[in-house]
C-alpha cells in the first residue's frame, strides 16, 4: 500500500481496485495468448480475438487511470 492511500476518496479506491482487476485480466490474457501460440497448430482466430480483448482492457485501464490522475494544466 502507498502512504497516500488513506487520503484517497472512496471513488479513487474503487477505481484503483478496478484497475488491479483489469491488470490481472490483461496478464491472464497475455499468458493465454502466449500458450496458444505454442501449440502445433495455433487457432489464429482465437488468438486475434484475445488480442483485441487485451487491447480493449488496456484502453479501459488507461481511461480509469486518467480519472484517478487527471492531467494538470500548468
Amino acid at each position: 500500500m502507498n502512504d497516500d492511500e488513506p487520503f484517497l476518496t472512496e471513488e479513487e479506491q474503487a477505481l484503483r481496485a478496478q484497475v488491479q482487476v483489469l491488470r490481472q485480466e490483461h496478464a491472464d490474457l497475455d499468458a493465454s495468448i502466449e500458450a496458444l501460440g505454442l501449440v502445433a497448430v495455433p487457432d489464429q482466430l482465437l488468438i486475434a480475438r484475445l488480442k483485441r480483448k487485451k487491447l480493449a482492457l488496456r484502453d479501459e485501464i488507461v481511461r480509469i487511470e486518467a480519472r484517478i490522475l487527471p492531467d494538470i494544466i500548468a
